[in-house]
């Protein structure tokens, strides 16, 4: 590509954006139109008008009204009266581009006779909430009676200017549109009245439709109530408490309303951070886990932040030339790599323009992207430092998917009634580890394999994060890593994942079996972390202790750190468990920063790239999650990936496998690993740590 491509698809993209647009006629309006003559005026009306019989022939009051009952910017053009921005008299509501967009996809669905379920992730000043809140009330005047609308704002100063707009809107619009066509009304008749003695809901009384205001400030206004649609604004910065969260708030509001047509439910905000509820709702609609149907729209879909070019050649010729630029003159400028991101994400000239002469308003990009987001990978910012590149994070997440597998691992050596499971017996147990699909906390993406012909040493590593035993605790997390993809110069990767909460004596058993099962993988316990932990965990206090003194007579393979030279000296009895403190952690957080930027491992849980995206440096200098969000599995990759690259010997094929003939499981519910291991303690492998 050269300067003059550039141009040539500059012109291209501004044709695009200054297409006529007449919701009047419908040149140039949202969805699949179809041309008809009427009388001698050519509209474009909506395809679904075509099966209306006679429409050529309908009177005008008749088409009138099947044209507003199908055509949402038509109706908006002719009768919704808003507040005109920057004051004067109230003007007919326009549908910009970035507002076109959105009722597109209010109207695919509805087109569709599916229930609207969105979630709007957008740039500011645009009048995306404006838009909703029209479109939920196009629902309720002329599509059905008894719709009921909920709209909860993010504070009451916001409530009072939606109740302001509706008020607007319905004093302006024509008594008989409330009635049905041939329905006798009297024209003093009141077209809105107060619902209710808190004042917060209103009624149309031609419509037998509710619309109440609610704040989030207040959870209890958005309570009770029979409601079809719901209109929740600015979601991202509600406030979460002890007492109240975005979540209980939602689920008081939204929990009746039943998945039908002409029902919506739109999370609507600008982005306020990653790890929050807002967030975590955008991600699982992006990753299709959700409801909801994700929307983005960024600032170069707004059609005013854009300036006029002088010389568009000689802003072409700079854009290549600084192209390949990781790096800028200045805090308040963008690399040249960045500005030529822009372009390549769809961004014309102008509006690049707009952009450079806008970052000089700030001194760090993250503002910036807060304000104006360019995709939906760097809205999420926060004002914390984050640990992590944002696009390096996801596109770990491309690895990503649900697993082949779920359910336990156990030993299919029970326990007879009445005997005390002596050292001797927990070994043997662990010769006759099975997996079990079904209910269980096991994820699996892949099985061990024990057809190969050989054995491969070092393969596998599994590190236990140790949480509490209660709900509102850190979670425990066992998380398996395969290194057999080294030897062929791959990456690890992630294979299987547990995580819950539950007693310690349980935890140390499912360690054990989980580690068995992927043929005695090192087995690696964080250890005596000195790092601020969750109050309702450390309760419990340090049970890593207690895992290590469990597992150190029963399992063979079990990590135990280097020894200094001191201990050395002093021959010192090895140290079990990777310890994590504040001169362990920053080194761990190196290397994960190094793998995650690097791409050295494979990642195939989804929850732990969004722990990835919410981890930031505190103000004090440390590391860990925002508030609200957890950092368990993060901190297993972390240790693994650090043990890898710094401190374990590389995978290497040994002796042919002999393990694979040996006692199989034939059972088509189970699959299984008997792995041969020592008979007895004192022939036990030593531990790795030193090597």
């Amino acid at each position: 590509m050269n300067a003059l491509d550039i141009i040539k698809e500059n012109d291209r993209r501004r044709n695009i954006i200054d297409a006529p647009f007449d919701p009047l006629t419908g040149e140039g309006s949202t969805g699949e139109r179809f041309e008809i003559k009427r009388h001698g005026h050519t509209l474009w009306i909506p395809v679904s008008m075509k099966d209306v019989p006679g429409l050529s022939s309908l009177s005008d009051p008749l088409f009138e009204r099947i044209r507003i009952l199908h055509d949402f910017p038509y109706w908006a053009a002719k009768y919704a009266y808003i507040k005109r921005k920057g004051g004067g008299e109230d003007t007919l509501f326009i549908l910009n581009r970035p507002q076109r967009r959105l009722v597109e996809s209010f109207e695919k669905a509805r087109c569709a006779a599916r229930p609207i379920r969105l979630l709007l992730l957008k740039a500011r000043q645009w009048g995306g909430s404006t838009c909703v809140q029209l479109y939920m009330a196009w629902l309720q005047l002329v599509h059905q009676k008894g719709l009921n609308s909920l709209i909860i704002a993010h504070q009451k100063a916001a409530t009072e200017e939606i109740k302001d707009m509706f008020v607007r809107l319905i004093n302006s619009y024509p008594l008989a549109l409330l009635h049905e066509e041939g329905e006798e009304f009297r024209e003093k008749e009141k077209k809105i009245e107060s619902a209710g003695e808190s004042g917060a809901a209103s009624r149309v009384p031609q419509r037998n439709c509710k619309i109440k205001i609610a704040s989030a400030e207040r959870p209890d206004s958005c309570r009770g109530g029979d409601y079809n649609l719901v209109h929740c604004s600015e979601v991202g910065i509600w406030k979460a408490t002890a007492e109240k969260s975005p979540e209980m708030i939602l689920r008081s509001a939204c929990s009746g309303i039943l998945l039908r047509p002409l029902t919506m439910i739109v999370y609507e905000s600008t982005p306020n951070g990653t790890g929050n509820f807002f967030h975590r709702e955008y991600m699982a609609a992006k990753e299709g886990d959700s409801q909801f149907e994700p929307l983005f729209i960024s600032w170069f879909d707004i059609d005013h932040y854009s300036i006029p070019v002088d010389n568009p050649l000689e802003m072409a010729e700079k854009l290549l030339a600084e192209k390949d630029s990781l790096t800028s003159s200045s805090d308040r400028r963008q690399p040249g790599s960045y500005i030529w991101s822009l372009w390549e994400r769809g961004a014309t000239l102008e509006a690049i323009a707009w952009y450079m002469a806008e970052r000089a308003k700030y001194s760090d990009h993250a503002l910036m992207a807060a304000e104006y987001p360019s995709d939906d990978v760097e809205a999420f910012v926060h004002s914390g430092s984050k640990v992590f590149d944002s696009y390096q994070v996801e596109e770990l997440r491309k690895d990503c998917c649900l697993p082949d597998h779920q359910g336990d691992i156990v030993s299919r050596i029970m326990l007879p009634v009445g005997v005390i499971a002596d050292d001797d017996f927990r070994l043997r147990q662990l010769d006759h580890v099975t997996f079990t699909p079904g209910p269980g906390e096991w994820k699996i993406w892949k099985i061990p394999d024990t057809s190969i012909p050989y054995s491969i040493e070092s393969r596998y590593v599994t590190v236990v994060d140790v949480g509490g035993r209660s709900a509102k605790s850190d979670w425990s997390v066992i998380a398996v890593f395969d290194r057999a993809p080294m030897l062929q110069g791959g990456r690890p990767e992630v294979v299987a994942q547990w995580r819950g909460h539950t007693d310690f004596d349980i935890l140390a058993w499912k360690a054990a079996l989980g580690a068995s099962f992927y043929q005695e993988a090192l087995l690696v316990i964080e250890s005596n972390s000195i790092e601020s932990r969750d109050p309702a965990r450390t309760t419990d206090g340090d049970q890593s202790a207690f895992l290590l003194n469990r597992l150190r007579d029963i399992y063979p393979n079990l990590y135990a750190r280097p020894l200094s030279e001191d201990g050395v000296r002093r021959s010192s009895a090895c140290k079990y468990g990777f310890h994590t403190n504040i001169a362990t952690k920053p080194l761990l957080i190196a290397s994960l920063v190094r793998a995650i930027r690097e791409k050295l491992y494979v990642e195939r849980d989804a929850e732990c790239i969004n722990e990835f995206a919410s981890y930031e440096r505190k103000p004090n200098g440390a590391f860990g999650a925002i508030l609200g969000c957890h950092d368990d599995l993060l901190m297993t990759r972390a240790i693994a990936l650090h043990l890898i690259l710094h401190e374990l010997p590389e995978p290497r094929i040994s002796a042919p496998n002999f393990r694979s003939g040996r006692d199989h499981y034939n059972n088509s519910n189970a699959i299984t690993l008997s792995p041969g291991r020592a008979a007895s303690p004192q022939f036990r492998r030593p531990a790795y740590g030193s090597w």
